[in-house]
């Protein structure tokens, strides 16, 4: 059941709704700021900003029918945090609903991921970061780790980073690189050549994308864990999304850290970007 708010018009009963969202509150393994365990209920407050109505996709906010699952349980080892994501979100995706979750830290999207079939899927992130290490501080699920767990279940040409712009030596000198795009070849040649470099990358069509919320510019996402300048633009990311278009299989936006956002703009542009999925998915189901 929901913890305390619910996510705006998620009020459909599980077996009505076509889209679920789940609220993961985990930051065990953060590096820098930790607090990604708030988000979920500052993101879902923010949700709450905004009219019922997309004009420009002509679709009311009903539309995918939505359910909150509310918040997974938290724990500390990110092991556990696997399986009880793994308990709740693996039945919304065994019976072809469309998942959407908040994070918490970036691992959060590791056991997601692995509740999809293997190879029946690709992962697409925009991230400032590539996390692609074996292990980082001693965990190989930790939020560093994302992409390479990807990888190990989907393969390489099923994983792609986008608006990338900070890479650890160690993730560079390897044979098996994960791909990548980054912000400044974005910042010259437009989000679409962006996307379309990493879509057309990628050998499943259909795609997950995880939008770490660092890989928008601090300017306008202040509240993150692991804040990098020169950062893509909120509407970069709302193209992004479109552009995904059809083949979206589902979204989470993670490394949304309320302590560091007084303002709650970071809250409230995440909450926008779920709201941006839900529409394009929701065109999907118009067709």
């Amino acid at each position: 059941m929901p913890y305390g708010v619910t996510y705006a018009d998620a009020d459909a009963d599980y077996n009505d709704a076509d889209a679920v969202i789940f609220g993961i509150p985990y930051d065990h393994t953060a590096s820098f700021k930790a607090g990604a365990r708030e988000a979920p209920t500052a993101v879902r407050r923010a949700s709450y900003n905004f009219e019922e109505f997309h004009f420009e996709h002509g679709l009311d906010q009903h539309l995918p029918v939505l359910n909150d699952y509310g918040n997974c349980d938290d724990f500390i080892l990110p092991e556990d945090m696997i399986g009880e994501v793994k308990f709740a979100v693996g039945p919304c995706i065994r019976d072809g609903k469309f998942p959407i979750a908040i994070g918490g830290e970036h691992s959060v999207n590791i056991p997601i991921i692995q509740s999809f079939p293997a190879k029946k899927i690709a992962l697409m992130t925009i991230d400032a970061h590539l996390d692609s290490r074996d292990e980082y501080m001693g965990t190989p699920n930790s939020h560093a780790c994302v992409t390479r767990r990807a990888v190990e279940h989907l393969g390489i040409k099923n994983v792609c980073a986008v608006g990338v712009r900070s890479i650890g030596r160690e993730e560079l000198e390897r044979d098996d690189v994960v791909p990548y795009v980054t912000s400044f070849d974005i910042f010259d040649r437009g989000i679409e050549w962006g996307v379309r470099k990493a879509l057309d990358g990628l050998k499943c069509d259909r795609v997950y994308l995880s939008v770490d919320i660092d890989g928008v510019d601090p300017a306008y996402a202040p509240g993150t864990g692991t804040p990098e300048p020169f950062g893509l633009t909120p509407l970069d990311v709302k193209k992004a999304i479109n552009l995904v278009g059809d083949r979206l299989a589902g979204f989470d936006v993670v490394e949304v850290c309320p302590p560091a956002d007084p303002a709650g703009i970071t809250s409230v542009l995440a909450a926008r970007l779920i709201n941006e999925a839900r529409a394009v998915y929701g065109r999907q189901l118009r067709q």
